[in-house]
């Protein structure tokens, strides 16, 4: 029989993050997560011992790319980091000095990718080693100008081949099953499910911007996410951003209400505060998650999976995969007309969606004499 895992405290850090322009401009931005995960641990751990720290998207390298529409391979050469490097090996120093995995994201390089970038959440252990990383499989669009694994999907499969640990990779560790993501994917339910279904039973997702925190979208898609695959989801949120190093007065970006939510859907901790530094800090039972999934007859929905009738909504595929493999990625502007306005066209000629009457459908060539991700033509 396998060992029982004590309760435990979780904290997700909402630290105020200062957008980088150059790489070692990061080292600023950890060691104020450093002051931060020092006062969240410190006084988390009065309840139970703090045994996992989740630092939100962008906390290291803000969003220089994005806001400013850079230049990607520019980006990749200038601010984007490696995986292990220097900054998870400051971040390594934090998970052995607070004895707790910690679960962090940033924008890397890949050896087998050159000139590209890939928007990374890894988790380091208490040894202060890298032990999970999982690249962003759905970037914020149309802003995002990182690479994810569909984006080079053959040399992507050849690499590391076509499984769940390919593209939902998972942590056995001492602490219970732990998943990570970030952001955006967690608005697409069969994102997290993936996680879910290669075991996962905590799963981090960092971050998600206005306006969809204030409108409700990130609670109901945390809480719903947690339900639907009987799981925790830790997820916290960005504190104000300093769109440069030199600006004088922050943005309230992210909006808040970090939380913690359990196996059932419930809150069981959040900070609703947006603005400075804070924190969350909740209790996270693994054997309770683990015996309400071997009892529950009715709120354990996944043992009930009609796979080959789901299966039937995935046959077609929607969005191009490869679509930077012979490529770099667009800027906004020629993202949009390329890409984003071919989608909804696609979607309403196969009719799923019916165009408005109010409106006229995106412009642009017809979609069976351009496959996106090809140069244009001179």
């Amino acid at each position: 029989m396998a060992k029982a895992i004590e309760a435990y405290t979780a904290v997700g850090i909402s630290p105020t993050v200062r957008g980088v322009l150059k790489r070692e401009q990061i080292k600023a931005n950890i060691e104020h997560l450093h002051e931060v995960c020092a006062g969240a641990c410190w006084l988390s751990s009065l309840a139970l011992p703090v045994k996992l720290i989740v630092i939100p998207e962008g906390a290291l390298q803000g969003f220089t790319d994005e806001v400013f529409d850079w230049d990607h391979e520019k980006y990749a050469d200038e601010i984007a980091i490696d995986i292990p490097g220097p900054e998870t090996d400051m971040l390594g120093k934090l998970a052995k000095e607070f004895n707790a995995y910690v679960v962090a994201t940033a924008k890397s390089r890949e050896p087998e990718f050159p000139g590209l970038f890939f928007n990374n959440v890894f988790m380091i252990s208490p040894r202060g080693k890298v032990v999970l990383r999982h690249r962003k499989n759905s970037p914020l669009f149309p802003v995002e100008h990182s690479v994810c694994p569909h984006d080079v999907w053959d040399k992507w499969v050849e690499i590391h081949g076509r499984s769940l640990d390919a593209f939902f990779p998972v942590a056995d560790a001492d602490i219970g099953k732990i998943g990570i993501c970030m952001a955006n994917e967690g608005s697409y339910p069969e994102l997290i499910r993936g996680l879910a279904m290669n075991g996962a039973e905590v799963i981090c997702r960092p971050a998600y911007p206005e306006p969809h925190v204030s409108n409700g979208a990130w609670e109901i898609q945390n809480r719903a996410r947690a339900l639907d695959n009987t799981c925790y989801v830790v997820a916290p949120n960005l504190g104000t951003y300093y769109l440069l190093p030199e600006s004088p007065l922050p943005v309230d970006t992210f909006g808040g209400h970090s939380m913690i939510v359990d196996y059932r859907g419930l809150i069981v901790a959040r900070h609703d505060y947006g603005a400075g530094s804070s924190y969350c800090g909740g209790v996270i039972d693994i054997e309770a998650l683990r015996e309400f999934r071997a009892r529950s007859p009715l709120m354990n929905w996944m043992k009930d999976l009609r796979t080959e009738v789901i299966s039937l909504i995935y046959e077609k595929p929607i969005y191009p995969k490869n679509l930077w493999l012979k490529r770099k990625p667009m800027r906004h502007a020629e993202y949009k007309a390329e890409v984003i306005d071919r989608q909804i066209r696609l979607m309403q000629e196969s009719g799923i969606f019916t165009p408005p009457a109010r409106r006229a459908a995106p412009q642009g060539r017809p979609i069976k004499k351009q496959k996106v991700g090809e140069k244009k033509p001179k």
